[in-house]
């Protein structure tokens, strides 16, 4: 039962959207309708950070992983070159909950099973959030996500964390060309486990490494797998791993 560290960065002046839209995954204009599930990548299309964008005004927040608050401000910050704004840390405190949100707190985009978080000292929810993670296939920065992640691979489309009509931002052109030119052949997947295995542990089929075992909970995972490999009698470790519906 892993409840997330998190920090909350503010992006304040009149041009926080206008700066934000230029860099991340998601259309920022979506703030109007609650949170913005985003990533910022590398020039190369590669993982950077994942976090969520929540309306405050004019000013734009950034609910982020605690590992990845210092990476994720040096890159802003260089990004932000003249552009009239301001980014700093909060001391606003992160809670989450299942359920109806209460006031002031927003739905989770990614998946409804995540249900609400909430930054304005909502009483925080108790839930398995590994085991709801796994259960939407939902990866995790440090876990599932590294900076060798492509988004596709990690599921974003389907968790609403990218906009293909926004236009540019940094690494648009290699995530475009993943969507509309190539058919993955690689990413998350939920698996069925018959025991528990180290996070990180390849997974075999036939002989051949087919992908790598990731969080669990109870007899499901999330794995990383080829899916030209993946069948019914993949082994991680001592653990037996199968593809789920």
């Amino acid at each position: 039962m892993t409840q997330e560290s998190r920090t909350v960065l503010r992006v304040h002046g009149a041009k926080a959207r206008e700066f934000l839209q230029g860099l991340v995954t998601n259309d920022v204009e979506r703030l109007d309708e609650g949170l913005v599930y985003a990533a910022l990548l590398t020039p190369q299309g590669k993982y950077r950070a994942d976090f969520f964008l929540v309306p405050d005004g004019e000013d734009v927040l950034i609910d982020v992983e605690v590992a990845l608050t210092v990476s994720l401000m040096q890159a802003l910050s260089m990004y932000k070159l003249r552009t009239p704004v301001e980014i700093t840390e909060t001391d606003l405190v992160v809670t989450r909950g299942t359920g109806t949100p209460p006031e002031g707190a927003f739905a989770d985009p990614r998946d409804p099973r995540l249900g609400w978080r909430g930054y304005a000292g909502q009483p925080a929810g108790e839930a398995d959030w590994d085991a709801l993670r796994v259960a939407a296939c939902v990866p995790r920065a440090g876990v599932e996500l590294t900076p060798d992640t492509f988004i596709l691979e990690a599921g974003f489309e389907r968790l609403n964390g990218v906009d293909f009509k926004k236009g540019c931002y940094v690494g648009q052109e290699v995530t475009a060309r993943m969507k509309h030119k190539t058919e993955l052949r690689k990413g998350l997947a939920r698996v069925a486990i018959d025991g528990h295995a180290p996070v990180g542990t390849t997974i075999v089929s036939n002989g051949k490494e087919a992908g790598t075992l990731f969080t669990q909970a109870g007899n499901e995972a999330i794995a990383y797998l080829r899916f030209d490999r993946a069948g019914e009698d993949m082994m991680a470790g001592d653990v037996h791993v199968s593809m789920v519906g």
